[in-house]
């Protein structure tokens, strides 16, 4: 019997496993719903931005729609309407190709 303050604690014949097990769970409950999804969804918008060429269509992050005309090694040239203007915007604010099933169904 081991003594702490006023708690009495007695060691048991448990295995050390069983107090470990939850902490194994949750991490792998943890994994299952939040990382791996997360990874999946980086892997497919690693290859999106591999697959970009001239003449897609794009979404930027901060909602800007245009038309690719030029890339580069990490930015890409958007002619964006309706005045045709040509921004020069990084790789990595792509977030959407946008086919054009998507524009006619709109």
């Amino acid at each position: 019997m081991f003594t702490y303050g006023l708690i009495a604690w007695q060691s048991s014949g448990t295995p050390s496993w069983i107090g470990i097990a939850p902490l194994i769970l949750i991490f792998a409950v943890f994994y299952f719903v939040l990382i791996m999804p997360q990874q999946r969804r980086q892997k497919k918008w690693q290859a999106m931005l591999g697959e970009l060429k001239t003449g897609d269509k794009v979404t930027t992050t901060g909602g800007l729609r245009g038309t690719i005309v030029a890339l580069k090694d990490d930015s890409v040239h958007l002619r964006v309407p309706p005045d045709n203007l040509r921004l020069e915007v990084t790789r990595a604010s792509i977030s959407a190709v946008t086919t054009p099933e998507e524009t006619t169904a709109k």
